[in-house]
């Protein structure tokens, strides 16, 4: 199994061989963006044939111990070169994938193998041109004779009024009305037209963005594919080689081409998706069935056809490696790590290139017309200046040898790095210029003793662990492994060390991923929560039951994930003494092993549709109410009785006495159970008592929040569950009594209802 970024195109000389047919097998969404898996099978070449024959789609020759490549085709141009992976399923014993990259290809339509709705847009977009054109035409030449006016000639000082020619006056205004009504009646023809054109272009647009992402619609075509490297090293531990002694390498069979099963894995973004339900009810007997269903949406640039489909809440993009628990000391100060497997460079780096250098340096570069002018070379090399001179680092590098290079190490410190400390930087010469001159205090004496060379080395060691305690942290783009690549020599700073891979996005797989991306962020549905936020810490996965198809338009496609056992029991709810109105509840236990996440549900009685009611999300075992709206067939009334009088020693206690009477009504046809909900008052005041009656048929304190939620905990709250039979009638009554000193009084009065 292995991973790459982009690889070169194939060069004109060498042709690249047919891509090989894949398919699309499994797709598994997370809550941003998907894994997609393709297969393809491969038919490699017989050992000992010419490179890419027979089989048409591999090249090399996959003999034992050789390598085999081969282009496979069909992946969407949105991929993520670095997640790609390969491997093989089935093949030869000792296969396997020794490298895999991606090669993005764009392909140009001409004429008339253009989409057939990027022609209509064409068209259609040209003829708005035209009457656009046609119309600012029309303006100007409206605008131009609008203006034309009868303008005598100049008259001359003392000259007798001249006779004003009333009928030519007459006739221009004639000619200019008649004109202007032809050019008036054209341009609003042409507006018409033209209103009509940017309607047809605008319906065109719209119809290419919801077109699939897996249909062509630009003149520009991109197209991805996945250059698998495959190596038969040895055959795998207890496997039977065919046509291999003991003791041999293993051979492919010499029969006939064989083949390979290849398995693609890579990441695509722009698909997403969240949660919905159908609970179906049965009346009578309370039996339920709640269907899971998933609303994906996908513009990945290819069709999932006939896949096998998963649904995850993980986050893809998130980190799940385990965190490196560091040791502390006491005693001494411990550096912070730098990050999971990073670390500096390594000290004397520089040198290795010494012998580089100086071959790049002495070596002569022929001038524009052949000649070496003053014998030296023609100009600096590419790849930027020494401390101390072009010329006198090579001279300084051969008198001093290899081993003074730690004395050398703050004057030619390799090229691209920075100069001494307080230094200001020396630009580089010109083309063509001369060699810089060395001074004189940057070289070192060419007879350098051994001794001091072991000294610079010791204070070159002690500077470096002194400076670990302070060496900086790595750049973000320094962690991500799969996109480091190695500086050569050539480079100007940092070579022989890893740096981050430029990225290369081609401008047509830049906008084909934006597209994808703002598929994602499609709007939710109502009572639609994000995976993410319903799924809390915990990720689970679902898998459909059958294959399913979702086209890559970016609209949502609801897709059946399979049924979720679960308990259910019907109940009404009424709190009188706020509003008579029952409300339908149904109590939904999750028998299942997996947790439901939070969604809509549309809820189906006796086969009616009842309402979308939100589904909140349930962990294996728990139980929450769904409420289906008011029950019209189940009715209740209150009536509420107060009576005041006076107790105790010389009357000094006042008592209101309370009676409270609930009638209850089933109208469906089947049992029905009613939960009434009352409440009598407390009181934190000494002086005030409050005594309760007994309730009948008798009521109960919860004795914790109402339907399970800590923001519904009322004091004081009595509940009242009876179970009513089809057409029966059952009236409920309670009451208290409140016992306050003479003089004080209830806040807002003593009569309650």
């Amino acid at each position: 199994m292995a991973n790459g970024e982009s690889a070169p195109t194939t060069g004109a000389a060498e042709r690249a061989p047919d891509p090989v047919r894949s398919e699309l097998t499994a797709v598994v969404v997370y809550a941003r963006g998907a894994v997609c898996t393709r297969r393809a099978t491969v038919a490699l070449p017989v050992p000992g044939g010419a490179p890419g024959d027979p089989s048409g789609n591999a090249s090399g020759n996959p003999s034992a111990g050789g390598t085999v490549q081969v282009r496979v085709g069909g992946l969407p141009p949105t991929l993520n070169a670095g997640s790609l992976r390969g491997s093989v399923r089935s093949g030869p014993p000792g296969l396997r994938v020794a490298d895999v990259r991606v090669d993005v290809t764009a392909t140009l339509r001409r004429g008339e193998q253009a989409p057939g709705l990027r022609l209509d847009l064409e068209d259609a977009e040209d003829r708005l041109a035209r009457l656009r054109d046609r119309r600012d035409r029309l303006a100007a030449e409206i605008g131009e004779v609008a203006g034309f006016r009868a303008e005598p000639p100049p008259q001359r000082r003392g000259d007798p009024p001249r006779w004003a020619p009333v009928e030519s006056i007459l006739a221009l205004a004639g000619f200019v009305d008649t004109r202007l009504a032809a050019l008036h009646t054209r341009l609003r023809t042409t507006e018409d037209e033209l209103a009509q054109a940017e309607h047809d272009a605008d319906v065109l647009r719209h119809r290419i963005d919801e077109a699939s992402g897996a249909l062509p619609t630009d003149r520009v075509e991109p197209s991805a594919h996945a250059v698998v490297t495959l190596v038969a090293d040895g055959a795998a531990p207890g496997a039977e080689v065919p046509n291999a002694p003991g003791g041999q390498e293993p051979a492919w069979p010499e029969q006939g081409p064989a083949e390979a099963e290849l398995e693609l894995e890579y990441h695509v973004p722009g698909a997403t998706w969240t949660p919905s339900y159908q609970l179906r009810l049965d009346g009578r007997s309370g039996a339920a069935t709640l269907v899971l269903r998933a609303g994906v949406v996908q513009r990945t640039g290819e069709d999932w056809t006939g896949v096998r489909l998963g649904l995850s809440t993980a986050d893809l993009l998130r980190r799940t490696s385990l965190p490196e628990l560091r040791s502390l000391r006491i005693g001494r100060s411990q550096p912070a790590p730098a990050g999971p497997g990073w670390r500096e460079s390594p000290p004397g780096l520089d040198e290795l290139f010494t012998g580089y250098d100086s071959a790049r340096l002495t070596e002569p570069e022929p001038a524009p017309g052949g000649a070496i002018p003053g014998g030296g070379p023609a100009g600096p090399p590419p790849f930027g200046p020494l401390a101390g001179g072009y010329g006198a680092a090579a001279e300084a590098t051969a008198a001093v040898g290899y081993g003074a290079a730690p004395e050398l190490a703050e004057h030619t410190a390799g090229f691209g790095a920075p100069p001494a400390p307080g230094a200001p930087p020396l630009p580089p010469p010109a083309p063509g210029a001369p060699p810089l001159p060395a001074p004189a205090a940057a070289l070192p004496a060419p007879a350098a003793p051994r001794h001091a060379a072991r000294r610079s080395v010791t204070a070159a060691m002690a500077d470096t662990a002194g400076a670990e305690a302070a060496r900086p942290a790595p750049a973000p783009e320094l962690l991500d492994y799969a996109r480091l690549v190695l500086a050569g020599p050539q480079e100007h700073d940092g070579r022989g060390t890893l740096r981050a891979a430029d990225e290369d996005t081609d401008a047509v797989v830049a906008e084909y991923r934006g597209r994808a991306e703002a598929a994602a962020e499609l709007p939710l549905p109502a009572h639609a929560v994000d995976v993410r936020r319903s799924a809390g810490s915990f990720d689970y996965r679902f898998d459909t039951a059958a294959p399913v198809d979702v086209a890559a338009d970016g609209r949502r496609h609801t897709v059946p994930v399979g049924d979720i056992p679960v308990r259910t029991a019907f109940e009404y709810v009424c709190v009188p003494a706020q509003d008579t109105a029952v409300f339908g509840t149904v109590l939904v236990t999750n028998t299942s092993a997996h947790p439901l996440l939070a969604g809509p549900a549309d809820v189906m009685v006796d086969g009616d549709f009842v309402r979308t009611a939100a589904l909140p999300t349930l962990a294996p075992g728990q139980r929450q109410a769904v409420g289906l709206g008011v029950a019209e067939s189940v009715q209740v009334a209150r009536r509420a009785h107060m009576r005041e009088s006076t107790a105790g020693l010389r009357g000094g206690t006042t008592v209101l006495d309370h009676t409270v009477e609930v009638e209850v009504a089933n109208r469906l046809p089947y049992p029905a159970l009613v939960e009434v909900r009352e409440r009598i008052p407390t009181s934190a005041d000494k002086d005030v008592r409050i005594e309760e009656h007994r309730a009948e048929p008798r009521w109960s304190d919860p004795g914790a929040p109402l339907d399970g939620q800590e923001e519904t905990y009322v004091p004081g709250a009595r509940v009242w569950r009876v179970t009513l039979e089809p057409g029966r009638t059952a009236t409920l009554t309670g009451g208290f009594e409140i016992r306050l000193p003479v003089g004080k009084s209830v806040v807002g009065g003593n009569r309650r209802n």
